[in-house]
């Protein structure tokens, strides 16, 4: 009997399935469809068990689905542009384009030895010109529709890189590459008008039932709904066109505890002010240095300038407060000024104690002992209630002295609304997008400026607008700072759609987003001459299961919902795809154990004198032998001086990281153990919405569980057993086992279903059936597999004589009669203790029952002759005798 093999029965069925165009997408007959899709890679180098882990989860489905008679799409392909490219090409002297392909090429050749069932007929990279091509007339659609526009905005400029950056890309006022301080800087800049559908794609999370309820959460606090008020605070000697400060807040209820008025360095009166104010134009441009992000502003040191002038409250033109340019506001929210009420906001009661400002409470909680709450002026803490809380007011306008907070906030808005203050407005939180990025790999900008016609879209005849691979006939030289197409006169200057007369291209690319928010649209018809083929995608759309990180819950999901909406109404997609993805599942990451050890790392310091730095050496888990939970080099490590058996920390299951060296290459396992095992394993040991620990000794046990079934199904073709009365308990095993694994595979719960096909196999093993009930259970046993140990399950159904493929043959289907159970195992317990058990028929009575367990040995010898105390019977659960 020959063993199991996988070096020599993947490839072999690799071929097999691509010869027989096993998993090409057709419109077949009148099959439904069913389109799986798992976030596509970035093209980094190689791909790691984490990315194995995501793939499998979709090629599972994917099989499933058809072999169980859908018209099956699941695409692959890359999102190639970006920034890492340009750094490595700044690394290396290369260019982005051959680094980025390069690594498709080698990306590629490791996913296909894991036995995807993908059309890789469909597959492109963004990066292509046929797919940026079809973005940039996307984009002219979006021009057209309203849906994009330019305007000035401030950014983050980088002086040296000379580009702008994300607020992530801020680092302590530094750009993360660069090093250097990042100015705010007033850009003209290309954005997308996702805010004017902000209402919308905060009701539709409602529809999505099959998205995991924290995407939708997270979603929803990104767009951020909130119900204020909005105002103008009248001004006292203030420049000429600023005789009103406008404001928005959320929490009306609190300004008869307003204290100041702050305004974003900004704000268009802070730049009237700074004109003439050197102290404050020193300050603005302290704080246009800062990060701008959530994170990074709560944690900075609030400061304020005080310009001088006051404002009068609205409810008593006597009171004035002060207005202060502060450091903390955000020009882009809201209206970038803000009244401080020091008493019911933390961050506005910092700043008033700084400056020496009032803090007057509003209200205070209902309940509690006096002198258990301190009031904030009192030297407490802001008191800022819950929604819902009842409170105590201590300065009312004209309600009932108790309220909770927030139909106090209906209340002062109403109240305002009636004496004339201010309006009661809707706002969200969500901001337009800026797509405009100063970088070459990206997607170009289709717009030409000319100077008789201003901005001008590019014509689509003229699509694509390719990206140029060298300049003048030489390489780019990518480590000169700022954007190649700024200085590359042969792409640059062009003539104007228009007139003909010289212009000049846009030099921005886009944002990287902006390519993997319609790529699932473009599966659907991935070789089209427009950016979908609208009968393709009427077929195809939605995308029936999504998976991917939580990583991109917020952005990815939220700009392809937004891209979805654009589509539909430029013409690109079905009204149906207006929400594009039905159901969505987020995965856990695969982890592992980090290994290092701390030593002296030899430097030079400033006069190059010799000098030590404490630091660690990580090692790859391919170095480390582990022998009862201690790790050990393998080989000597010349660069810390240890040697081989020397023992080294061990860090407990951590994400996997090429900077800690923790990662598993899947070749390796993939070489050592086979692709159906890598498979099998980042399936089986934990839910998927989980984190899975790589263990070498779980992929081997793994390799060895495939290995037994081989062994059984060899035996069982080899063998010649005539039918016994063992053959209906097999039969009826099978067919729980159908039940059971098709609901795990239902509900991605992978783990459980293997947990499943793990017992079904323990009892096949034991089975005394004849050889045709044998043969049917393992061929079925192939079957459920075949999802997730494709090749070996190819290689069984073959060695019992199936017809055709595995991967083509239908999947099985449960006798509902064979589910039924006629009869039950029932445990006896004896003072607590189980002693025994008794098969019965399932509708036995219960007198019957008792006589079976009185002449059960156990019960006998516990008994003694004597006779029990109590005997109680739980129908159809267990029997308890109490001597």
């Amino acid at each position: 009997m020959s063993r199991y093999d996988p070096a020599s029965i993947e490839p072999k069925w690799q071929a097999a399935w691509e010869e027989a165009l096993t998993f090409k997408a057709t419109r077949e007959g009148d099959k439904p469809k069913y389109y799986v899709l798992e976030m596509f890679p970035y093209p980094s180098g190689r791909i790691h068990i984490g990315h194995v882990r995501n793939y499998t989860m979709g090629d599972v489905i994917a099989r499933y689905k058809k072999q169980n008679g859908f018209n099956v799409l699941h695409p692959m392909g890359f999102d190639a542009f970006g920034m890492p490219a340009e750094n490595a090409a700044m690394a290396s002297g290369g260019h982005p384009k051959d680094w980025t392909y390069g690594n498709i090429d080698t990306m590629v050749g490791q996913m296909k030895p894991l036995g995807f069932g993908l059309d890789w007929s469909r597959m492109f990279a963004t990066c292509d010109p046929e797919y940026y091509g079809q973005q940039q007339a996307l984009f002219l659609d979006f021009l057209e529709k309203g849906l994009v526009y330019r305007k000035n905005a401030m950014v983050n400029w980088d002086p040296v890189d000379m580009t702008v950056l994300a607020n992530e890309q801020v680092i302590d006022g530094c750009g993360w590459r660069s090093g250097a301080p990042v100015e705010r800087k007033e850009l003209t800049q290309w954005f997308f008008k996702i805010s004017d559908k902000s209402g919308e794609l905060l009701d539709a999370l409602d529809t999505l039932d099959n998205w995991p309820a924290k995407v939708k959460t997270m979603q929803a606090n990104w767009i951020g709904r909130s119900r204020g008020l909005q105002f103008a605070f009248s001004t006292i000697d203030a420049p000429e066109g600023f005789d009103r400060i406008e404001v928005y807040t959320t929490r009306p209820d609190t300004l008869m505890g307003a204290s100041f008025v702050g305004i974003s360095p900004d704000h268009p009166l802070a730049k009237q002010l700074e004109k003439d104010n050197a102290d404050l134009a020193a300050f603005t441009a302290e704080c246009r240095k800062m990060a701008t992000t959530e994170e990074a502003m709560e944690k900075a040191e609030k400061k304020g300038f005080d310009t001088g002038l006051r404002v009068r409250h609205p409810f008593d033109t006597a009171w004035e407060l002060p207005v202060y340019v502060a450091n903390f506001i955000l020009m882009d929210y809201g209206t970038g000024a803000i009244f401080g009420c020091p008493a019911h906001d933390q961050r506005d009661l910092d700043f008033a104690r700084k400056y020496d400002l009032p803090v007057v409470s509003t209200f205070a909680p209902a309940m509690g002992e006096e002198g258990t709450f301190i009031l904030p002026e009192d030297g407490g803490p802001a008191y800022v209630p819950p929604k819902q809380e009842t409170v105590r007011w201590l300065k009312p306008f004209n309600w009932d002295e108790a309220a909770t907070g927030e139909a106090a906030i209906e209340a002062a808005i109403d109240f305002c609304e009636k004496n004339g203050v201010g309006q009661g407005v809707t706002k969200f939180r969500l901001r337009d997008w800026g797509l405009s990025r100063q970088r070459y790999w990206g997607c170009p900008i289709p717009v030409v400026h000319c100077d008789t016609c201003g901005v001008v879209p590019e014509k689509k005849e003229n699509l694509p607008i390719q990206l140029p691979y060298d300049e003048a006939g030489k390489p780019i030289d990518f480590s000169i700072p700022g954007n190649p197409l700024d200085r590359h006169p042969n792409w640059r200057d062009c003539e104007c759609p228009s007139c003909g007369k010289p212009a000049k291209r846009e030099t921005d690319t886009m944002d990287t987003f902006v390519d993997s928010s319609w790529y699932f649209a473009r599966f659907t018809a991935p070789r089209a001459t427009t950016p979908t083929d609208l009968s393709e995608a009427e077929y195809w759309m939605n995308v029936d299961q999504y998976i991917g990180g939580i990583e991109h819950a917020i952005l990815h999901l939220l700009y392809s919902r937004f891209f979805a909406r654009g589509m539909i109404e430029t013409g690109h997609l079905p009204e149906s795809a207006k929400e594009p993805f039905n159901a969505l599942f987020t995965q856990g990451m695969v982890t592992h154990a980090i290994y290092r050890r701390s030593y002296l790392k030899r430097i030079d310091d400033i006069d190059g004198a010799p000098a030590h730095l404490t630091t660690y050496r990580y090692y790859y888990p391919e170095e480390i032998a582990v022998r009862e939970g201690k790790a050990y080099l393998v080989n000597d490590d010349v660069e810390t001086q240890l040697k081989a058996g020397d023992e080294v920390e061990v860090v407990p299951s951590a994400k996997m990281s090429k900077s800690k060296n923790n990662v598993v290459d899947p070749m390796a396992i993939i070489s050592t153990y086979g692709a159906d095992t890598a498979r099998w394993f980042v399936l089986s040991d934990s839910p998927p919405e989980r984190d899975v620990e790589w263990t070498a000794s779980g992929a081997e046990a793994a390799n060895k569980h495939l290995g037994r079934v081989y062994r059984i199904a060899a035996e069982i073709a080899a063998g010649d057993a005539p039918s016994t009365k063992e053959d209906e308990a097999l039969l009826k095993e099978t067919h729980k086992t159908i039940h059971d694994v098709t609901m795990g595979v239902e509900s991605f719960g992978f783990n459980a279903a293997i947990a499943k096909l793990y017992g079904f196999t323990n009892t096949l093993s034991k089975s005394r059936a004849g050889k045709e009930a044998k043969t049917f259970a393992a061929k079925t046993l192939a079957q459920l597999m075949s999802p997730m140990t494709p090749h070996l399950s190819e290689e069984i159904w073959q060695l019992l004589g199936g017809e055709g493929l595995i991967a083509d043959a239908p999947w099985p289907k449960a006798d509902e009669a064979m589910l039924v159970e006629d009869s039950v195992t029932l445990p006896i317990q004896v003072n607590g203790k189980r002693r025994g058990e008794i098969e019965v028929p399932k509708d036995m009575p219960k007198e019957e029952v008792e006589k079976l367990v009185l002449a059960h040995d156990a019960v006998v010898k516990a008994l003694d002759g004597g006779t029990p105390k109590k005997l109680i019977v739980v129908p159809g659960r267990i029997v308890n005798v109490v001597v």
